[in-house]
């Protein structure tokens, strides 16, 4: 492994939240290009589907052993979320930019106040106004969200189709006996 390789690798289990090509590169003052040659080093020698997340680079722990890591309590527990703020973050997740009366409507429920703990946590921001009545703010997901979740991009999401496939209840013929 190149001695840049090494170095970034050092950084990126040092780091406590994803490192852009950018911060990267600041290391060294190299471009870009020897960077991102460097990390497809680091790519090669780890997993080739490991290390990007969030616009940015992590070394965080395979999915596969996740929750036996978390067993173990070797990792630190992120809070955990509400039913009504994990219905709300989906909403905005899939449907960004929306407004919160948008959000109201499809939960049925004033939105106001899990909006504003989502914000404060960091998982949502006013992305722009809209261009009805009042120019209403509108919402859409951060990159920390993307980093909690573990996804590279919003493209990783699962497909609504898939969802709805997944949350339907079992047909009688499906049920195991």
């Amino acid at each position: 492994m190149s001695p840049l390789a090494k170095l970034l690798e050092a950084a990126l289990f040092a780091a406590s939240r994803p490192l852009t090509v950018e911060d990267l590169a600041s290391l060294e003052a190299t471009g870009e290009g020897t960077v991102r040659a460097a990390l497809a080093e680091l790519q090669a020698a780890y997993d080739e589907a490991h290390g990007e997340i969030a616009g940015g680079w992590q070394f965080l722990t395979r999915r596969e052993y996740a929750e036996t890591i978390e067993r173990a309590q070797f990792a630190l527990r992120p809070r955990r979320l509400s039913p009504a703020a994990l219905e709300t973050l989906a909403i905005i997740a899939y449907r960004q930019p929306v407004g919160r009366t948008e959000v109201d409507e499809i939960r049925g429920v004033d939105s106001g106040a899990v909006i504003d703990k989502l914000v404060e946590r960091g998982l949502v921001e006013v992305v722009t106004r809209g261009e009805g009545l009042g120019r209403p703010l509108l919402y859409g997901t951060t990159p920390q969200f993307l980093e909690i979740l573990g996804l590279k991009d919003l493209e990783q999401l699962p497909r609504l189709e898939e969802l709805s496939v997944a949350l339907r209840p079992p047909t009688p013929a499906e049920e195991p006996e």
